[in-house]
């Protein structure tokens, strides 16, 4: 499937945008409640995360989670994942990115992940041997995606089926109880990969026009 080139410089900054500094940073893109953002932080004390959502009651209840639970390595973000990731994340900056469960655009492949100018935008974002974690219920978008990061990204990955117990968000554990296939791929970014966006530094508020749209569940 072509791919056009990411338009970065139309995209104007989310309402509110507060820029970030450049230090190492894991991202989640639609965090959904918070599940895996509020366990991953947990765990992992030492990383810090920026769970993503857009739709903004699911955002308010992972905020609410994250008060209770109270770790400061998490900051919630309510925002449209494309205009936040091209005004506040520097070149090579993202240690561990997590895709889990996408909507997967049955109506509408060209809006998948590895479908959409964006996703290079994303890959000069990751730090080299950085991961993109993308995960899927749906046997057939991570074919898909498998094809696309062969033919298209060039990009190395492990498949794996995830573990009848796993419950890192609320849709794994739904699916995974109802007996479906779940399964992710672990992408990895190798030295001296290069893409267009390698010295595109954050527009840090620049008002001009969005042109793209999309989160995950």
């Amino acid at each position: 499937m072509p791919i056009r080139q990411f338009q970065a410089h139309r995209m104007h900054a989310p309402r509110d945008f507060q820029a970030i500094e450049n230090h190492p940073i894991c991202i989640e893109i639609g965090a959904g409640k918070g599940k895996h953002a509020l366990l991953f932080s947990g765990q992992h004390p030492d990383l810090k995360l920026i769970a993503i959502e857009r739709t903004r009651e699911k955002f308010l209840a992972m905020q609410k989670q994250h008060q209770l639970e109270g770790q400061s390595n998490l900051t919630p973000m309510h925002a449209d994942a494309l205009p936040w990731v091209v005004h506040a994340l520097f070149p090579q900056q993202v240690q561990q990115l997590f895709i889990l469960y996408p909507n997967p655009e049955p109506h509408n492949p060209a809006q998948r992940w590895l479908n959409m100018p964006f996703f290079e935008f994303l890959i000069s974002r990751l730090a080299v041997n950085g991961t993109i974690t993308l995960a899927s219920n749906i046997p057939e978008y991570i074919e898909e995606a498998e094809q696309q990061l062969k033919q298209v990204w060039h990009l190395p990955y492990e498949k794996q089926v995830i573990a009848s117990d796993s419950a890192r968000t609320h849709f794994e554990v739904k699916y995974l109880e109802r007996g479906e296939l779940c399964q992710q791929l672990i992408i990895s970014k190798p030295e001296n990969y290069t893409t267009r966006f390698d010295d595109f530094q954050p527009l840090r508020g620049q008002n001009t026009q969005v042109t793209e749209s999309k989160d995950g569940e």
